[in-house]
């Protein structure tokens, strides 16, 4: 199982978007990666549309049998075949959930456009000593947050909305490193006690400028800048010398302050409008536009109506 091969490097309209590679499970001895990886269709079927019924009703009728999934990686834009064995003898171990069968693939994922969902990603850029983001273990620059145990994110005011819910509580979210190009889960612990400014204690930035750069050739390192007589608050997980970044003028868009933001157009809280596409960088989850930026503080003296999240992940079974 695992063994992949090339196929047709077209990137997919519509595809299932894999969130979450069970321990243990079948997928989990193949190269299948979460975040990154889309399964498009299985190999020697006609389908037009692959959905979570269709995937179901086939790998059911499949079950001992080797089958070849056709995914699609969105860190090479390629598409490769993955073979795997489906079996619910992997789970049998584990408590079921009352009225529910048993996983046959251990993946969980949700339809969607592969475009779309690689847009929503949250750049982690400065950690400040002895911040919650620092405890947890967040890298600056190097560091994405791409979702959470609860689902995916689909708005950039779903992050930080989150973030608000969870003050004092500890939040599971999912963080890839670029460094090292791997994911792992990390909890956060958001709080106004730490002693600085804002819940996380970081700069957070969102937009084009932020995503996960794909052609690692294509990238300069860049030096860090270090204040005179300031100690280094964080290493990062790449050389301590000098880490790469996608684009180091993301930080140049908007002055990183605090949490009570100002945008730059005289509003006070959470009241603002965003240009989609552009870059804008967030501290201790604010944010700061590009060309004018917002900025997140201690004091949360604002109120909001976020609208109910909208987390369409199903796990397959």
């Amino acid at each position: 199982m695992g063994a992949s091969n090339s196929t047709s490097n077209a990137p997919p309209r519509r595809a299932l978007h894999v969130l979450r590679v069970a321990p243990g499970s079948p997928a989990a001895d193949t190269d299948i990666s979460p975040f990154f990886d889309f399964l498009v269709g299985i190999k020697g079927l006609e389908t037009v549309d692959l959905d979570l019924a269709s995937l179901e009703r086939v790998v059911e009728g499949r079950e001992g049998r080797e089958i070849e999934l056709i995914v699609w990686s969105s860190k090479v834009s390629k598409m490769r075949v993955v073979k795997m064995m489906p079996t619910r003898k992997w789970s049998s171990s584990l408590p079921p959930p009352p009225d529910a069968k048993p996983s046959l693939l251990g993946l969980s994922m949700r339809l969607c456009n592969p475009e779309q969902a690689l847009e929503n990603v949250w750049h982690i850029l400065d950690v400040h000593e002895g911040s919650p983001a620092e405890s947890a273990g967040l890298v600056p620059y190097g560091d994405y947050i791409i979702g959470f145990s609860g689902g995916v994110l689909e708005r950039e005011s779903d992050f930080y909305e989150l973030v608000e819910a969870h003050v004092d509580k500890p939040l599971r979210v999912y963080v890839y490193s670029f460094d090292f190009d791997n994911l792992r889960e990390v909890v956060l612990v958001p709080n106004r006690m730490w002693g600085g400014q804002g819940l996380l204690g970081c700069g957070v930035g969102y937009g084009l400028l932020h995503r996960i750069p794909k052609d690692r050739s294509s990238l300069v390192p860049v030096e860090q800048e270090e204040e005179p007589d300031e100690p280094e608050l964080f290493v990062p997980a790449g050389d301590a010398g000098g880490a790469w970044y996608g684009d180091r003028q993301a930080s140049q868009f908007g002055q990183h302050e605090y949490y009570g933001y100002d945008d730059g157009y005289g509003h006070d809280g959470h009241g603002h409008s965003h240009d989609d596409g552009n870059g804008h960088s967030h501290e201790a989850h604010g944010h700061s536009h590009e060309g004018h930026g917002h900025s997140h503080g201690a004091g949360h003296g604002h109120s909001h109506d976020p609208q109910p999240f909208s987390f369409p992940a199903q796990k397959y079974d």
